[in-house]
């Protein structure tokens, strides 16, 4: 009989967490790829998602890009669900080395998470393209059309959007971390999203855990695939635990 998510955790010392956007739904917060999530939702325009959230789309139209990303991107009521809470706690106990994820909602850090490498950015960054200052969330809501700075220039999102790279700094963080696991838990994500997905085969551990509600395709290189929510499979895993 192979072993449980509760014995694996147990035993692991060098735990690395690596999340998408399932990890976030518990939250309120809609996922990308499932039947009810933001690639089915009609955008208010006549192009898809993922061409409003291209480089391009921001670059030529950005003031309807700017619309789509605060009514479809920003949450700004979202609170850490038991998903979060289990992960910081077990970063709080030693056993949690990292949390690398795909969101960019901030809630692993509001729960109190401390090394998390975000790979997609972060709403709660914003800079001016013109004179780099810094720009919090509340600038992002506070009005309407293209955000602009104080000296006039426009403020962006630390966001990676489509057709562009991410950031070499923190694709090494992730990899290091990766490489120095000995236990990797994926949740949250269909594994499907490039190159993000690619960090997993850098694991070279004893044993990944898969926690999802869909298979994937690296369900058959699993120690253990645990089917679900995955902030009950957290919950129920750790209680106790730490």
């Amino acid at each position: 009989m192979g072993e449980t998510l509760r014995e694996i955790l147990a035993s692991s010392r060098r735990i690395v967490f690596f999340g998408g956007a399932g990890v976030s739904t518990e939250s309120g917060i809609p996922d990308f790829r499932s039947g009810d999530g933001l690639y089915s939702r009609d955008t208010g325009t006549r192009h898809a998602p993922e061409e409003v959230l291209s480089h391009s789309f921001f670059t030529r139209h950005p003031a309807e890009f700017y619309d789509y990303y605060r009514s479809h991107l920003l949450y700004p009521d979202a609170r850490p669900n038991a998903a979060h809470d289990a992960l910081a706690r077990l970063e709080a106990s030693g056993r949690l080395d990292a949390v690398i994820t795909q969101n960019i909602d901030g809630l692993h850090q509001a729960a109190g998470s401390r090394t998390v490498v975000e790979l997609h950015g972060s709403v709660h960054r914003n800079s001016c393209l013109r004179c780099g200052a810094r720009h919090g969330l509340d600038t992002m809501l506070a009005g309407t059309g293209v955000p602009r700075c104080g000296c006039g220039g426009q403020i962006r999102p630390d966001v990676a959007l489509y057709e562009e790279p991410l950031d070499e700094a923190v694709l090494e963080r992730a990899a290091e971390h990766l490489a120095s696991a000995d236990t990797l838990v994926v949740g949250g994500t269909s594994l499907v999203v490039y190159p993000a997905a690619g960090l997993v085969r850098l694991f070279t551990g004893d044993r990944l855990v898969l926690i999802n509600k869909t298979p994937t395709d690296y369900d058959r290189f699993a120690t253990l695939v645990v089917p679900g929510l995955i902030g009950a499979t957290l919950a129920a895993a750790t209680a106790g635990l730490v």
